[in-house]
């Protein structure tokens, strides 16, 4: 895997142009849409964006599709390492991301990701496709679901409904977990197209 600054930018503009017109949706609709300015959706559709979590993840929502669908595109099979140092961050108000690994099993999709929040901060999200788990490694995490509050601490898990509206604040200093992301078959956008596969395999 590539982990150059330019691989996620270029592979996200492959996908997001191809998602968006098997969806049907002019880039005006889709600004609409997802509230994310016109220019700033052609910018990344060109691969010279500089998406943020908070992009991809209204972008996912909007499309419909697993965020994989929109940043990933790794093989399978064999054995897989994937270097944390080597992988490039998604950032977002109070996270940081760092994809890891894309498992497609039967009729659903795992994404798994290193997520650290960032001392005293906070990351919203409206909601998206699929259901949610995380499992805190190190530092206490404040989680909120639709309303709903817990705290947790290392070695703790959480698990929720991805759709509804949720938040994680890092309590007490920074907070480092495991993020894994649950779709089944018709959540998602099954992408076929023999151009879309070669861009997403470049990566």
């Amino acid at each position: 895997m590539s982990s150059s600054e330019g691989s996620v930018r270029e592979v996200l503009g492959a996908n997001l142009k191809r998602v968006r017109i098997q969806r049907g949706l002019s880039l005006s609709e889709l600004s609409r849409r997802s509230k994310i300015g016109k220019a700033t959706l052609s910018q990344l559709e060109s691969g010279a964006g500089n998406p943020t979590i908070e992009t991809v993840f209204s972008l996912s929502r909007v499309l419909e599709v697993p965020i994989s669908d929109l940043v990933e595109g790794r093989p399978t099979g064999g054995l897989t390492v994937v270097r944390a140092a080597d992988v490039e961050v998604l950032s977002g108000e109070g996270v940081d991301l760092r994809p890891l690994r894309r498992i497609e099993s039967g009729d659903s999709v795992f994404e798994i990701y290193d997520q650290q929040v960032r001392g005293g901060c906070r990351q919203d999200s409206l909601g998206h496709v699929g259901s949610e788990h995380t499992v805190v490694q190190a530092g206490r995490l404040g989680v909120r679901v639709d309303g709903d509050e817990v705290e947790l601490g290392p070695g703790d898990y959480v698990g929720f409904d991805a759709t509804m509206p949720h938040s994680y604040t890092a309590l007490d200093g920074p907070v480092r977990s495991v993020l894994l992301l649950h779709h089944r078959a018709e959540e998602r956008l099954h992408l076929t197209d023999p151009e879309f596969g070669a861009a997403r395999g470049s990566r």
